[in-house]
């Protein structure tokens, strides 16, 4: 019988969650949604060190901005729970005694200090000190000392750990989906820490008890993990769970968009571009950070970028709803080499999904902004507005912007264009358009231009001679679609009040 998908998203709640992380998210949530399986969330909150209060409300809520639903897990519930590691740390006590007992993980009682010292001492002779197969034979730890003493030792709630007993000098060949067969040797590695006297386990522990008993079938994260891929497979292997191991797979790593390295919060800072998807706030050092949802992106726009930084669909497509995502994502067309990010190109996708919005919808995203300003919406003329201008926009915020003249009649006048287009002659000029525009009843586009050009013509005139003065009055700079689009939609009455006004302000 087929071994049914399920993968998790497995953050710790240290802080607002990366770009990276919810690309992680995504590609674990399109892997299940491909595969008829479930998406689970667990928060890894074994270090209470690193914990920030918010994070894990910010993380569900981020992942609710992205689309991106939760099947089980923290907020969600199922039958695995509990879903954070916190309240799960009785299961994890019996599995490091477990490991102690069948001999695959042994106690230390070695103190920071003494550990520090031997560091100090291997660095004075230009080496690594490194807890391991050759150096463990000769610390104070339970594979050496008497078992009446260990036992002493712990019944005294003297400090330990339990540390992985790791084979000596074994070569290990193991398959990750992304990068195939992977290599490493056993003496290369260090006993690492499981579990500690306080009562709460390594994120190594941790993170294989949950898998095996949420019954995870692929583990997809970041390639940062990989290196602890051999310690995790012999995890598995000391359980005498290999057989229901999941498959590992993991992803490249995105990169700075100049320069090398992998992408951080600073990178966005420096640059100017948000690396979280929602704004927030550390509660510990006050320091805030936008978001993608805050600076105007559509989620839909975001998760589309995100999906393609690392993983090709195989066509030229770029533009992709979720549905049509889940349908096409695989695993094996994730490349192996680091996806670097292009923030221009984060806009470009904005600017797709901006257009593809009907005017009605826009219409509703515009309303927002004109209430701020205490403005009257009026949906069909913000619908004709949204028809004009929405091919030279990113963000709906920059449309609204840039179009508050359809609105706001101008207060001044911008001195370069009006230096530039307003000449001596030009006051007489604009009266007799003035005229024209008083005798018109229609103010369609068609009509009024049928009306201005022929008068224009009749004139002899160049059509920049008075369409420029025109534009500057109307809308206070040399800027904006066609006047005849303008007139038409701030209608006869709002068009002569301005023109009357730039006409007392610049005689």
């Amino acid at each position: 019988m087929e071994r049914k998908v399920r993968v998790r998203f497995a953050p710790s709640p240290t802080g607002a969650l990366h770009l990276g992380g919810v690309r992680t998210a995504l590609f674990n949530y399109l892997f299940a949604r491909r595969h008829g399986g479930d998406f689970l969330l667990r928060i890894e909150d074994t270090d209470q060190t690193r914990y920030v209060p918010g994070a894990e409300e910010y993380i569900i809520e981020s992942l609710k901005w992205c689309g991106l639903t939760v099947d089980e897990g923290v907020g969600a519930g199922g039958e695995y729970g509990p879903y954070r590691q916190s309240e799960r740390k009785e299961i994890y006590r019996q599995y490091a005694i477990q490991l102690v007992e069948s001999g695959n993980a042994y106690y230390s009682f070695d103190t920071a200090e003494e550990l520090d010292a031997l560091r100090k001492e291997s660095e004075s002779k230009g080496e690594t000190f490194m807890y391991n197969a050759k150096s463990r034979g000769s610390l104070k730890n339970s594979l050496n000392l008497p078992k009446e003493e260990v036992q002493k030792l712990l019944d005294a709630g003297t400090h330990y750990v339990i540390r992985f007993k790791m084979p000596e000098n074994e070569d290990l060949k193991l398959y990750d989906i992304i990068r195939g067969e992977v290599h490493f040797n056993s003496s290369l590695l260090d006993d690492k820490v499981l579990y500690k006297s306080d009562g709460m386990p390594t994120y190594h522990l941790a993170n294989i008890v949950d898998d095996h008993l949420m019954k995870i079938s692929h583990v997809i994260r970041g390639e940062e993990w990989l290196p602890s891929l051999p310690l995790h497979v012999l995890l598995y292997r000391a359980f005498g769970w290999e057989n229901t191991m999941p498959e590992f797979a993991h992803l490249p790593l995105i990169l700075k968009p100049v320069g090398n390295g992998k992408l951080s919060k600073r990178d966005g800072n420096k640059m100017g571009f948000p690396v979280f998807p929602m704004e927030f706030t550390d509660p510990i050092t006050k320091e805030k950070w936008h978001g993608y949802k805050e600076d105007g992106y559509f989620p839909e726009a975001f998760i589309n970028m995100l999906a393609l930084l690392g993983w090709n669909p195989g066509t030229e497509q770029e533009i992709f709803t979720l549905e049509e995502l889940c349908q096409q994502f695989s695993l094996d067309r994730v490349k192996k080499s680091g996806a670097k990010f292009d923030p221009e190109k984060t806009k470009w996708f904005n600017h797709k999904y901006l257009i593809a919005k009907s005017d009605a919808e826009l219409a509703e995203l515009v309303k927002p902004y004109l209430e701020a300003d205490g403005l009257n919406f009026d949906k069909a003329k913000v619908e004709h507005i949204c028809t004009l201008m929405k091919e030279r926009y990113n963000f709906v915020a920059d449309l609204y912007e840039d179009c508050k003249f359809f609105f706001i009649p101008p207060t001044e006048f911008n001195e370069k264009d009006s230096k530039k287009y307003w000449k001596e002659d030009t006051p007489a000029l604009m009266n007799e358009l003035l005229d024209i525009l008083k005798s018109i009843d229609d103010y369609s586009f068609s009509n009024t231009e049928k009306i201005i050009s022929a008068w224009i013509t009749e004139k002899q005139l160049g059509f920049g001679k008075v369409m420029n003065p025109f534009r500057v009055a109307i809308i206070g700079a040399a800027k904006g679609p066609h006047m005849f689009d303008v007139i038409e939609i701030i209608g006869k009455e709002e068009t002569i009040r301005r023109m009357e006004k730039a006409l007392a302000a610049m005689q």
